[in-house]
């Protein structure tokens, strides 16, 4: 019998209420369906915004082709954007070649018949020295070329020193017979890393990644430590004979390093470029540490190209070195694509040099750079050099020398430097945004007074406005482009005595969508505004996961605070689907947007709705995530202001070293979670500052102490300079951490009273 009444009780509760919400059209699409489509949609928007990124680079561009003079001028300011986006930032050390070696590797590495082979090494930057070989010729050299080998090729190839490439293609050893100095840097390889570590190993990570990773979210990269490298070395050779030019030739990953080094320094006389020139609008798809933040809105290869002229520039279209599976493959361009690229740089009036691009022939697979190419470029600037190398190889005198030990510390020595750099980035922040906006907070007095003045906030809330746009528009990136109209579609998902939710879909953009599950109250009166908790899921959870499948670690809190009267709305965010939210992070990257750009657009559309909703107070709108939910909670109520409080669960730390850091166990560094480095973020926002862009508003922590994602004493570190911040303000009572016997889940205790206090709703008896 009680069965019976409990089912004709439901039927009769499921059949008192509509299957849409007033106002809102039918959703037609299966509810299983919904998480693909959106992301589908997200896929398609961004690929439509790296096409208009074309049509819109030129806007940042005002060339004055009226003589050569005039031209360098009007792209400066190209080129110190050119030169932060890749990270080459820092001031280098003073310049210094250094020939070195021991009893068993000397210093002179091998003597030809005209010239000598060095150990070199040179520093670059703090805690950073780059290494290779030096060839010197004998007597007075007439120019210098720093010679730039693919990611894996070693400088000895080059130098003629081993068999891995024969003599027509020994540049170096070519150029060194003929009285042309040439310097050979190592870089950093793309080998797999090499390691114990289950976790690590499973992130299959290369050696370039690795420093890409860590450097990226430091406001530097691989590319600009090997550029770095180069200017490191112009500096020296220009010291040395500043009457003489200088000249950056490069194959594969090093024709990308000589190209973006060429760009960045105009005292590089000229660039050789061969097997990299091509259409970078799938960069998005290429190795990820060629991944440069937001390159798309101001450059392609042409506009690079824009920044070497007048000087001269020659393309060799040759077969790239095969790169595959390195979380994107370099492409083969065709002839008819770099020939595009190379058209498509300016033309100076003046007689000023016109970039020029050949096909090397050969039989090998991956010519590197042929010498015939090498000795035209040289011609057109008055050196003449044979085409082949003289009789008899260079001698290599080390007995016992490995290479491996040479990129282990050019590869130390970088993370080395970005090490540094997150060490000293808790201050470099405070510059950035505390001290900046209370100058009187830095230094302090030390004072045994038992109470000081607390200070008004409202000068801090303004001058947070502009770090408000900031980490909007920079750090997360923005999207400008007009919404649509929400269009609200909804079906009836679930139902039981005490509430009903509603599937929710809106536009956000023609291609993209916001979707979400609506839990409403059963005992909402007509007329009634009540407040609302956005409860938002972690990585690869969906809706249903915050309300009814009893998972362990979400505890169904959207239906629990519905149980309580508040009005629940669990949205979905794009992190689900391995890999494909990273891969639409890549790409939204390219035009200096990311994962967050579109759950920002979804979660100011779904805030607009709601606002609309007759029984939604739009005055007392809180947000509350776990996980990804939770960096959710740091990132999107710190620029949608209708949030009117936040808690993050399960996510929050001192980010920067979550990301970045080598020595820790839970570090990114050592996991899948390719897409977490977000660019300059660690000179720029942490978590700390992030909850200062949320400030006034009450802000909350929860926190398990088994939960590995991170570290008590890491959370209490960053967490106490939020409370900090409240209390100068003398609202330390908006603000909370709440520890517990747990680990990554919904502890729903001090949380839900936090959420009864602030938004003001009577707790149940």
């Amino acid at each position: 019998m009680g069965v019976i009444l409990t089912i004709a009780l439901a039927e009769a509760a499921s059949s008192a209420t509509p299957e849409t919400l007033s106002g809102t059209a039918q959703l037609p699409w299966p509810e299983e369906d919904l998480s693909e489509r959106m992301m589908n949609g997200a896929h398609a928007f961004i690929e439509r915004r790296i096409d208009e990124s074309i049509g819109k680079r030129g806007q940042h561009w005002n060339y004055d082709l009226s003589s050569a003079e005039a031209y360098l001028k009007s792209i400066e300011a190209n080129r110190e954007r050119f030169r932060k986006m890749i990270g080459v930032v820092d001031e280098r050390a003073e310049p210094r070649m250094e020939f070195f070696g021991d009893d068993q590797n000397p210093a002179l590495a091998a003597r030809g018949a005209n010239h000598t082979i060095h150990q070199a090494r040179w520093q670059v930057l703090d805690g950073f020295a780059a290494e290779g070989l030096l060839i010197r010729p004998f007597g007075k050299w007439r120019t210098t070329v720093i010679l730039w080998p693919d990611a894996n090729t070693t400088p000895e190839s080059y130098a003629g020193l081993d068999e891995g490439l024969p003599e027509s293609e020994q540049i170096g050893r070519l150029l060194g017979e003929q009285g042309i100095q040439v310097l050979i840097p190592t870089p950093i390889d793309r080998r797999k890393l090499e390691t114990k570590d289950s976790r690590l190993a499973r992130s299959d990570q290369t050696h370039r990644e690795w420093i890409y990773r860590q450097a990226f979210h430091m406001g530097r990269h691989v590319i600009g430590y090997e550029a770095q490298t180069t200017l490191a070395a112009v500096d020296w050779a220009t010291r040395q004979a500043p009457e003489r030019p200088i000249y950056a030739f490069g194959h594969g990953e090093g024709g990308l390093i000589a190209f973006y080094s060429a760009a960045a320094d105009p005292r590089i006389a000229g660039a050789l470029i061969a097997g990299y020139l091509g259409d970078r609008q799938r960069v998005w798809s290429e190795p990820i540490y060629r991944n440069v933040f937001g390159l798309l809105n101001e450059f392609d290869d042409a506009r690079i190209i824009s920044l070497i002229q007048p000087r001269r520039m020659l393309a060799v279209h040759n077969q790239p070195p095969t790169v595959v599976g390195h979380k994107g493959d370099a492409p083969a361009p065709g002839f008819a694509e770099v020939a595009r690229v190379i058209a498509g740089a300016p033309r100076i009036r003046g007689g000023a040099s016109t970039p020029t691009v050949v096909t090397a022939k050969g039989s090998r697979a991956a010519l590197p750079l042929p010498a015939a190419v090498v000795a035209r470029f040289l011609k057109d600037e008055g050196f003449e050099i044979r085409e082949k190398a003289g009789a008899g190889a260079p001698k290599d005198l080390r007995r016992n020398f490995d290479p491996a030990q040479r990129h282990a510390r050019i590869f130390k020595g970088m993370e080395s430097h970005v090490q540094g750099l997150i060490r000293k980035s808790e201050h470099v922040r405070d510059r950035f945004f505390l001290f900046n906006a209370e100058p009187e907070f830095e230094g302090g007095r030390w004072s045994t007074n038992k109470e000081h003045p607390v200070k008004d906030p409202g000068d801090f809330i303004e001058k947070a406005k502009a770090f408000r746009k900031r980490f909007h528009e920079e750090a997360m990136g923005r999207f400008d482009e007009k919404m649509l109209p929400p269009n609200a579609r909804t079906r009836k998902i679930a139902e039981t005595d005490k509430w009903t939710a509603y599937d929710v879909v809106l536009d956000v953009y023609p291609e993209l969508f916001a979707w979400g599950a609506l839990v409403l109250p059963k005992d909402l009166k007509p007329g009634e505004r009540r407040p609302v908790v956005v409860c938002q899921h972690g990585r690869n959870g969906l809706p249903r996961d915050a309300i009814n499948t009893g998972s362990t670690a979400y505890n169904d809190f959207a239906a629990r605070l519905a149980e309580r009267g508040f009005i629940t709305f669990a949205p979905h965010n794009l992190y689900r689907g391995e890999d494909r939210y990273r891969w639409l992070d890549r790409k939204a990257n390219t035009v200096g947007c990311t994962l967050f750009s579109f759950i920002i657009a979804q979660h100011e559309q779904i805030l607009k709705w709601l606002k609309t909703q007759p029984f939604v107070d739009g005055e007392r709108m809180a947000f509350y995530g776990l996980s990804y939910g939770g960096e959710t909670a740091v990132r999107v109520p710190a620029i949608l202001e209708d949030y009117r409080l936040s808690i993050c669960s399960g996510d929050f730390n001192q980010w920067t070293r979550k990301v970045a850091a080598t020595d820790q166990p839970f570090s990114f560094m050592r996991t899948i979670e390719w897409e977490m480095p977000y660019w300059n973020l660690g000179h720029t926002f942490d978590y700390a500052e992030m909850a200062y862009l949320i400030f006034p508003r009450p802000f909350m922590v929860e926190r398990g102490h088994h939960d590995r994602v991170g570290r008590d004493r890491w959370v209490a570190h960053e967490y106490a300079k939020v409370r900090w911040l409240y209390a100068q303000f003398g609202l330390a009572d908006r603000t909370e951490i709440e520890y517990f016997q747990g680990g990554h889940s919904i502890n729903g205790q001090g949380t839900f009273d936090f959420l009864h206090k602030h938004l003001d709703w009577p707790k149940p008896n």
